[in-house]
């Protein structure tokens, strides 16, 4: 049986608040109770934060899914790509800590290289933390031989990056390649010739929303 992703990401925090809240609300002080109830409240938040809901994974080839969800904040050309050759266009999506953190695939392929990076922990709104923050980086190769980027950012309050894949391994779209933990954005870097389907402003939940269409 898989273990609940709480379990597997964060099982030592997780299994000292619960000890910590059952201790002081088991004690008979009033004030040992109220900080009990705070442990408790961070227990719930920690396990709401790694949730990892079931997404029905549209299956048209044509589509390119969303990396993650959150909110898009930032959508343009950028003339010289950190993946491929040539021109891209990079969508941003920002991850605030009431979001689910599990990034997601956008398109079928295999995985022919990774890359981590040390940085700092810029507010990850901030478009510079897309260089300067710690980050990580996935290249894609579709069937049809296009590169897709996809690129892990830790922001003020997000300090580490989750993979669950490692280079070789083929991936479906909407397929789990890792995760986040609390506040971030990922960055997706597609080829010129795709078509956008988000805009500024728009929200998108990972292996489901819909953010650009291949040719």
């Amino acid at each position: 049986m898989k273990l609940p992703l709480l379990l597997r990401e964060a099982s030592f925090l997780a299994l000292i608040l619960a000890a910590l809240s059952i201790l002081f609300l088991m004690l008979p002080y009033k004030s040992a109770k109220v900080i009990g109830f705070l442990f408790l409240l961070s227990f719930s938040f920690l396990f709401y934060f790694f949730r990892d809901p079931q997404r029905a994974i549209p299956t048209n080839p044509h589509y390119i899914l969303a990396p993650a969800d959150g909110k898009i904040v930032e959508v343009k050309i950028e003339e010289k790509s950190p993946f491929f050759e040539g021109k891209a266009k990079k969508i941003s999506i920002f991850l605030s800590i009431f979001d689910v953190h599990v990034n997601r695939s956008p398109v079928r392929g295999k995985l022919i290289k990774k890359e981590y990076s040390r940085g700092t922990f810029l507010d990850a709104r901030n478009p510079l933390s897309s260089e300067k923050n710690e980050r990580q980086d996935w290249w894609i190769e579709t069937p049809e031989g296009y590169i897709v980027g996809v690129r892990q950012i830790a922001g003020f309050i997000a300090r580490r990056l989750v993979s669950w894949k490692e280079i070789g391994q083929r991936v479906d779209a909407g397929e789990k390649i890792g995760m986040i933990k609390f506040g971030s954005r990922t960055e997706l870097y597609l080829p010129d010739v795709c078509r956008l389907e988000v805009k500024i402003g728009d929200r998108v939940e990972a292996g489901k929303s819909v953010v650009a269409k291949w040719p």
